[in-house]
């Protein structure tokens, strides 16, 4: 089982180039998920605005969630059970969207695929 980081999916919908042939190929070869978690994480930075009125994120997550959903690519909702695991081999840092990704592939025995050098090295990650 896969679930695409952030990054990731926004990428496989928005900019596929953008994706390494090691890292299509793995999506390829399984049935990829994308977290709530990674809708959320995506609308908050929608929301914000620099002072000339500039959305500071990257896409609408209603496009991205969309997207997802043209691709065939299943949407998983965070459940109370998630919500409550820690994390058995903790993150160095403090990103809430990091730890309860990690927590949902702990939980549903996937890996993370992603980008992310602070995650990379995570026995839950994989960045083929």
């Amino acid at each position: 089982m896969l679930l695409l980081d952030t990054h990731i999916a926004l990428w496989l919908v928005r900019e596929p180039g953008v994706l390494r042939p090691a890292e299509l190929a793995a999506i390829e070869g399984s049935e990829p998920l994308v977290s709530a978690i990674s809708l959320w994480e995506l609308r908050l930075k929608w929301d914000r605005v620099t002072a000339s009125g500039a959305r500071k994120g990257p896409a609408d997550p209603l496009e991205i969630r969309t997207g997802l959903e043209i691709l065939g690519v299943n949407i998983l909702p965070l459940v109370p059970d998630q919500a409550a695991a820690s994390l058995k081999h903790p993150i160095p840092h403090r990103d809430p969207f990091d730890e309860m990704l990690l927590i949902q592939a702990q939980e549903l025995g996937a890996k993370l695929l992603t980008r992310d050098r602070l995650l990379i090295d995570h026995p839950l990650a994989i960045a083929p």
